[in-house]
């Protein structure tokens, strides 16, 4: 009557010796390590952990364990000394060419580590960090993407020899004014086959034939996701330049961006860094125009634009661009051989640079200027609202003459200090971000409070098991103790479900399993209820054991599952705590109702099955 079949037990004993295995590796703690990540999309190369190695161990510091990856190496030291004596070696020896960060590494077996038992990733809160919630700028993002379309429809003119007036930005899209009928309606036609983003229609106008052209509404809502998604690869480059160890950068709703730096302390340097849209631009300079006409009076010549130099002296260039900061490819800092000045070395890619050597070689012995262009997003509060507008900051740092042809590699020199061409090279090599972004949100944890919120958090964990176990051992006697049995097995697998699926901890996730603590006990409530009243009414013994477990599986499941559901709306709807809380309550709802009903089902079995005549149970 109450006995289970033989692959009952082996897979029961097979599900709780997997969950030990996988959940031991959280025993074992951390050492102190350094982590080597390359830049950009390339992968490490071969050999280089093993010179790395070496390159450690000839400064005298033992290497405990090498972690290679394809991207990333991790170099596991023995105390937090030697952990910053190599990181000062390798940072001498490949701090320009890759990021080297301070890390820590799981002590965890390499048999553990072969079979892929890792322990569980802690949290922010746990860990200590940086936290940032970003917004982006989508109506700028929009305007930059119009400011791209007017610049093509110009091109198209050109390359189709159609006479215009003038291209430009208006209320509505762009404004295209022509010199004849004959122009516009090849102008339509044109733009309808090559710029499909695009609708165009003919207005009546008094300045002569005019055009509109408006971005479709699809078009500039597929651009602000590829922008979103742009500044967060963006953002990701930055960081590994700032040499963070296992940052997180992931999407938030339609423009929301958040930002973990574990063990990152100095929140205006990552402000700094992760917010700043700097770039530069190089245009020739108009030479000969009236520059003081164009100050004073406003009489700017056409084709030029109106600059100042970082002194306030104002400079007359080129509309047209020659490269701008997209196409550059790499950039370092240092300092002029000639002059001596901070400088940042810039090298373009295939198209920038043959456009480079294009203009240098017809220009030769004309100035050319880079313009450093800066986008800041800033809130004022108008009328008790909120308006967000980004300040655009540009200035000229250098105007020097074109003395020969060049076009790959060259230097901008002009720099205020050599703080701010490294600041400059490390934005140049991350990328300029597609659209300003906001920080709207910003948290600090220090790592005593990460430590001091992982000590709080188990001792919740243990004062509430120890609690509960006490209750059921003494109200229940026997069926307690087998309940308290499977609440045990059931942490354990907690534990190493979270291990082996990866998840994140966090302190709303211990908040997660204290909750299961309590409620796992729920099925052995009602179950060993259910067997007493089973009792009382003068069934026998077995009869009662079979009649609990089976009559009170239909109310465990129903309250299991509505919980399981309010869990996975949580998780859905939810953003960062709440997910972690939602995945760690959902996952000890699937243990319990395995380790409740089936573990102590097993232990009872064993107990009692063989037994034919019994008389009395204990509970």
């Amino acid at each position: 009557m109450n006995r289970y079949p033989r692959w009952k037990y082996v897979l029961i004993g097979a599900v709780l010796a997997i969950g030990v295995l996988y959940a031991l590796p959280n025993l074992y703690g951390e050492a102190p390590a350094i982590q080597i990540s390359a830049k950009g999309e390339n992968p490490l190369e071969d050999g280089f952990a093993q010179r790395a190695q070496k390159l450690v161990e000839a400064a005298e510091i033992k290497v405990t364990r090498v972690q290679s990856k394809p991207k990333s190496m991790l170099l596991v030291l023995g105390s937090a000394t030697d952990q910053l004596k190599a990181a000062e070696v390798l940072r001498k020896a490949y701090g320009k060419q890759y990021g080297v960060a301070l890390n820590l590494a799981p002590r965890t077996p390499p048999w553990l580590v072969g079979i892929g038992a890792d322990p569980m990733v802690l949290g922010l809160d746990l860990r200590g960090g940086v936290h940032f919630l970003m917004e982006v700028d989508m109506d700028a993002a929009k305007k930059q993407q119009q400011e791209r379309f007017v610049s093509d429809v110009r091109t198209l003119l050109r390359r189709q020899h159609i006479r215009y007036i003038t291209v430009g930005r208006a209320k509505k899209g762009i404004r295209i004014v022509l010199r004849s009928q004959e122009d516009a309606d090849k102008t339509i036609d044109k733009m309808r086959d090559e710029a499909q983003e695009l609708d165009v229609k003919q207005l009546s106008s008094a300045d002569g034939f005019e055009l509109r052209a408006t971005v479709k509404e699809q078009t500039l809502a597929d651009l602000a996701k590829t922008a979103l998604q742009q500044n967060i690869t963006t953002l990701r480059n930055r960081i590994n330049e700032l040499g963070v160890a296992e940052p997180i950068v992931q999407q938030q709703g339609n423009n929301r961006i958040v930002v973990e730096l574990p063990g990152v302390q100095d929140t205006v340097r990552a402000k700094q860094i992760l917010g700043a849209t700097a770039t530069l631009e190089y245009r020739l300079v108009a030479e000969g125009k009236n520059v003081l006409a164009a100050e004073q009076k406003g009489l700017v010549p056409a084709g030029t634009r109106l600059y100042h130099m970082s002194n306030g002296q104002p400079i007359l260039l080129n509309k047209r661009l020659i490269v701008s900061g997209n196409q550059l490819i790499d950039a370092a800092s240092g300092y002029d051989q000639r002059s001596g000045s901070p400088m940042v070395s810039v090298t373009l890619n295939s198209a920038g640079a043959k456009r480079m050597r294009d203009v240098t070689t017809e220009n030769v012995g004309t100035r050319m200027a880079v313009v450093f262009i800066e986008r800041k997003p800033v809130t004022k509060i108008v009328d008790g609202k909120k308006i967000k507008h980004t300040e655009v900051s540009e200035r000229v740092i250098n105007a020097a003459t074109i003395q020969e042809p060049f076009g790959r590699r060259f230097q901008t020199t002009g720099l205020g200090s050599a703080h701010e061409a490294s600041e400059l090279a490390l934005l140049l090599r991350a990328g300029a971000l597609a659209a300003p972004v906001e920080i709207i949100e910003e948290r600090t944890v220090g790592p005593s409070l990460g430590q001091d919120n992982i000590e709080r958090g188990f001792l919740s964990v243990v004062v509430g098991l120890v609690v509960v176990l006490l209750f059921m051992a003494v109200y229940y006697r026997r069926f307690g103790l087998y309940a308290d049995i499977a609440l045990m097995a059931n942490l354990v697998l907690i534990v190493a479900l979270l291990s082996l699926l990866g998840a994140t901890l966090t302190m709303p996730g211990i908040a997660g399993i204290v909750l299961t603590v309590g409620m796992a006990v729920d099925a052995n409530v009602l179950i060993s209820e259910r067997i007493r009243e089973e009792l009382r009414n003068g069934n026998s013994p077995q009869s009662s054991i079979k009649a609990g477990y089976e009559k009170a599986l239909s109310t465990i499941a129903d309250a299991n599952i509505t919980t399981f559901i309010a869990a996975i709306v949580l998780f859905s709807f939810g953003t960062g705590p709440i997910k972690g809380f939602a995945v760690t309550l959902s996952i000890g709802i699937l243990t319990s109702m395995f380790t409740a009903i089936m573990g102590t089902r097993a232990l009872v079995n064993l107990t009692y099955g063989h037994q034919k005549h019994l008389m009395k149970v204990s509970i």
